[in-house]
């Protein structure tokens, strides 16, 4: 019997014996530093370290591996098991040493050709990689280890397609490779085939059903499907199976909020910041879930906190800029507004709230440089134009403005506001061919905009004296 044996015994003693190993362990530590004891074997320090690396104990694990080496400084097996113990302390480079001294001793062994590429894909050296895994395949070309690991490193580098089609090669020999059929649904979803990544986590879960992180991910999948309830259930399994779980609070969250569920979200959101306070996004979705409730000044707080842990997340300068503005607190407004626009220039959304800020503060001309970077940044934004082009009409720029609804309707064709003011300009630049054709085409699209008409200007009964009202 190995003396280490009498750990294997009933799961009902576990905790008990438990202690007893770990007092054992002491134990022995202690003779083997005194050496007074008789445990000093090859054989009793293998097993010391095989125990101390299953249960997690890697100082240990490289204290006893290191007098292991002592007594047998030729043994590829020891270093390789030094080089194990040395990746789960994170500690690569010094792991990476101790395999090529494996491997130097046993230059064809496939396990050790594994256990470098590993090593080297955590320490990003993907193309060294994939090589050592070549190696492990010439030598052993069956072996599915190498085979499983050179597709996790392929993976990891985003070379999905190749990794899919070795997962599945896979699963062709053994269906039941639960790792495979979750890394594919892996790639799957990266890959934007959500169906199938949906059907690889539900095998995968067959195998393995108390796999929180697969359950998660499925539930990411059925979000992004739009599937919000189905995507619930499977976070509520992930959360069943490891509460404390913060991700998955927050992407709970997010299938409320997206099902218009707000106070749901807010449970969840509060949940999710009681297990990680620092959760940028959780603060930054629950202001967000406020602000749709109209409670801006709660809004308004979440935003700042999410500003504290993050000082640079524009999107909260942003949402806070939004709530100061609802309450009509203008100038803190446009200061958060500035503040995102510093750390995020382009976003089309920020500069027409800040543009429609403006405006509303009767800072017109400001407002003008704000709608004409958003039509700069997105040329096909037809509303946008559209607001551009009555900004220049009502600060007298009939010229531009006329080019302005030109692009607005070049952008969307259908769209009757466009039509409607165009026409006004025509008439003030004595174009009254084209301003009738303008109106026409208004009507046609929106026979509600001749209601409009009729109530702008009452009372009118020919283009002269349309002309002569929009003159003044």
């Amino acid at each position: 019997m190995g003396i280490l044996d009498f750990w294997d015994n009933d799961e009902d003693t576990e905790n008990e014996e438990g202690k007893k190993a770990d007092e054992e362990l002491n134990r022995f530590k202690d003779m083997l530093k005194d050496g007074t004891s008789g445990v000093s074997s090859a054989e009793a320090l293998e097993e010391l370290v095989n125990y101390c690396y299953e249960r997690e104990k890697f100082e240990d694990a490289l204290h006893f591996v290191n007098q292991l080496l002592d007594r047998i400084p030729y043994s590829a097996d020891a270093w390789q098991r030094k080089g194990l113990v040395l990746n789960n302390l994170f500690k690569h480079e010094e792991a990476l040493e101790c395999f090529e001294r494996a491997l130097h001793l046993n230059p064809v062994d496939p396990e050790l050709l594994i256990n470098k590429g590993i090593t080297l894909d955590d320490l990003g050296r993907t193309e060294e990689a994939l090589k050592c895994f070549e190696q492990a395949l010439e030598v052993d070309p069956s072996n599915e280890d190498a085979l499983f690991n050179k597709s996790i490193t392929l993976e990891k580098s985003g070379q999905f397609e190749e990794a899919v089609r070795i997962f599945r090669f896979l699963l062709e020999s053994n269906s039941n490779n639960r790792d495979a059929w979750y890394e594919l649904g892996y790639c799957y979803d990266y890959l934007d085939r959500p169906d199938e990544a949906l059907k690889c986590y539900d095998e995968h879960l067959k195998l393995d059903p108390y796999n929180y992180n697969a359950w998660y991910n499925r539930g990411i999948v059925l979000n992004r499907m739009v599937m919000y309830s189905r995507a619930i259930e499977s976070y509520d399994m992930a959360l069943a199976i490891h509460e404390h779980f913060p991700a998955a609070w927050y992407n709970k969250g997010n299938a409320y909020a997206n099902m218009g569920r707000l106070q749901e979200a807010l449970r969840c959101y509060k949940e999710t910041l009681r297990l990680d306070e620092k959760d940028v996004p959780a603060w930054h979705n629950l202001g967000n879930a406020y602000e749709e409730l109209g409670e801006y000044e709660e809004a308004a707080k979440c935003f700042t906190q999410a500003i504290r842990y993050d000082p640079e997340h524009y999107e909260s300068f942003f949402g806070r800029g939004s709530c100061y503005d609802s309450l009509e607190q203008y100038r803190k407004a446009l200061g958060d507004y500035n503040r995102a626009l510093s750390l995020c220039k382009e976003y089309p959304e920020l500069w027409y709230a800040k543009a429609d800020l403006l405006y509303n503060m009767g800072r017109m001309r400001e407002s003008l440089i704000c709608y004409r970077m958003i039509t700069k940044l997105e040329p096909m934004n037809a509303e946008a134009w559209l607001d551009y082009g009555e900004t220049l009409l009502e600060l007298g720029y009939y010229k531009q403005s006329l080019r302005a609804f030109e692009k607005s309707i070049e952008a969307n064709p259908c769209c009757a506001d466009s039509y409607y003011t165009r026409a006004k300009v025509l008439l003030l630049l004595n174009r009254t061919f084209d301003a009738i054709e303008s109106l026409k085409q208004s009507f046609q699209l929106n026979p509600e905009k001749r209601k409009d008409f009729e109530q702008e200007f009452p009372g009118v009964r020919s283009l002269k004296e349309f002309k002569k009202l929009l003159s003044r």
